[in-house]
């Protein structure tokens, strides 16, 4: 017999006495619970740490990441305001629903995805948590190639129906022709992204917004100014650093140290309805806040072209970008209140539950209120920032006057609504997501400017905020009289 022979028996007897051998049993089975180990401790803390340090935590890394990405939004902006003029401006903002139905369906992946996960990792389900990254996958694959076919074919009539004029279809034309993939990566990095943050790594998610984020800071003056691209800068600059930041993000979930990866197989991929249709069920919500903002957004440039032009969508544009800021920073505590709310809700520990969204309402109705006091105190430093022409500014000026009036409460309608989506209330969610911007929004919007004009557009923001809010409000109520019940329940 051969020294390979013999040795390969000598293997063999080896492993047989491997398997029987307590001691190498009792090993193997320390290395699996010590790699088990690294991968859950992130989550552990969602169900033991304290809540105020949970939140913050968890909320910052989110918060910083969105306020740079609106950031360097606004600063696209200004540097098209700024060097291109306030055309450039119009024609932006009539890209505004396009984005919007771009990042609805996005979402509707995106959000549902990441509570879907954060609720099955709560209840120990690594399994179907991994199921819901493949189906997540697919999924938005398919979407995403399904909307940018649309928008490539049919992009003028989209532009027209949206509102353009003939003096802002150029701008917005020039800007989504160049934009359109890097909306196939945006998409991408958010909702990942926010699985990233889901399954317990929120610092990491942080540091994936900030690399497109800085890309861009750094790209969009090179393509708009010193390239003398203008608004097709503005799309390229961010198309580079979409691409940068969808690429980090993804390597993520190529890591086997990750909670979540990627695997070589299949049955992870098949598209199965137990798995997505809960997905795209919490998703809808917050999907279609966004579809809602869409035509929102076109009901808007429409009656606002009517009885204010180009300068009154103009206006409603830097609106929208200095508002976005707070909005965003909202959704930022949003995305980190998510995961603590969906995993301590799939644990039963009701009391962290009610404490996160308390804390969360209280830091988000700061962020707002501070918004919304520069707003109304220094309107004309905000217009300025966008442009130098004085029949904008004064318009932008007497927008934020009226619009802002009753901004102070939309920190609780955006905290209250991610609640029930993070609890899996999909019902709930989506109807408080309807209720301030089509429920009550479209009807103002239609009544109003008839008998007040140009101001009645402005007026009716703070109104339905107004009126969104008591609905929110009885609703809450009655979510936290359930969960106080079902606490004594269980006490019993």
């Amino acid at each position: 017999m051969s020294i390979s022979q013999n040795y390969y028996l000598y293997l063999k007897q080896t492993l047989k006495f491997a398997k029987k051998s307590p001691c190498i049993s009792n090993f193997s089975n320390f290395v699996l619970m010590e790699s088990a180990t690294k991968q859950s401790k992130n989550l552990k803390e969602l169900s033991e740490a304290p809540v105020g340090r949970l939140l913050w935590k968890y909320s910052l890394p989110a918060v910083v990441g969105m306020l740079v990405m609106s950031l360097y939004n606004i600063i696209d902006r200004i540097f098209i305001g700024q060097w291109v003029g306030p055309e450039a401006i119009a024609g932006l903002a009539i890209t505004f629903p396009v984005m919007n139905l771009s990042a609805a369906l996005g979402v509707l992946i995106g959000a549902g995805g990441a509570a879907r996960i954060s609720i099955l990792l709560g209840a120990k389900d690594h399994k179907g948590a991994q199921a819901v990254l493949g189906n997540a996958l697919v999924l938005l694959s398919l979407i995403i190639c399904c909307y940018l076919t649309v928008f490539a074919v049919f992009i003028d009539d989209i532009l027209l129906a949206f509102g353009a004029s003939q003096v802002t279809l150029p701008y917005a034309r020039d800007f989504m022709l160049y934009i359109l993939p890097g909306m196939f990566m945006t998409n991408f990095a958010f909702t990942f992204n926010n699985f990233m943050r889901a399954s317990g790594y929120p610092v990491r998610a942080m540091v994936t917004m900030f690399i497109g984020a800085l890309s861009n800071l750094l790209l969009a003056p090179i393509f708009i100014y010193y390239l003398e691209m203008g608004i097709k800068g503005a799309a390229i600059a961010t198309d580079i650093s979409m691409g940068i930041s969808a690429f980090f993000v993804l390597s993520h979930f190529f890591k086997k140290s990750s909670t979540l990866h990627f695997l070589p197989d299949k049955t992870m991929y098949s598209l199965r309805m137990r798995v997505f249709v809960p997905m795209l069920s919490i998703g809808a919500a917050p999907s279609l806040v966004n579809a809602a903002a869409c035509f929102i957004n076109v009901i808007i440039n429409k009656t606002l072209y009517a009885h204010g032009g180009d300068t009154a969508v103009a206006a409603a544009g830097i609106f929208t970008t200095y508002t976005s800021l707070m909005t965003m920073v909202v959704v930022g505590i949003c995305q980190g209140m998510q995961p603590i709310i969906g995993y301590n809700y799939g644990a039963g520990l009701i009391h962290r539950l009610r404490r996160t969204f308390w804390l969360a309402v209280g830091v988000s109705t700061l962020i707002v209120t501070t918004g919304q006091i520069i707003g109304l105190t220094m309107p004309a430093y905000i217009g300025r920032a966008f442009t130098t022409d004085a029949g904008l500014i004064a318009e932008t000026s007497r927008c934020l006057h009226i619009s802002l009036l009753a901004f102070t409460v939309v920190g609780f309608q955006i905290v209250a609504t991610t609640l029930f989506q993070s609890i899996g209330k999909a019902s709930a969610s989506i109807f408080l997501s309807l209720t301030r911007q089509v429920l009550f929004l479209i009807p103002l919007l239609l009544i109003l400017p008839s008998e007040y004009g140009l101001d009645g557009v402005w007026a009716a923001f703070p109104m339905s905020d107004i009126i969104a809010t008591v609905v929110t409000a009885v609703m809450v109520g009655w979510q936290l009289a359930r969960f106080k019940k079902s606490e004594q329940y269980a006490l019993a």
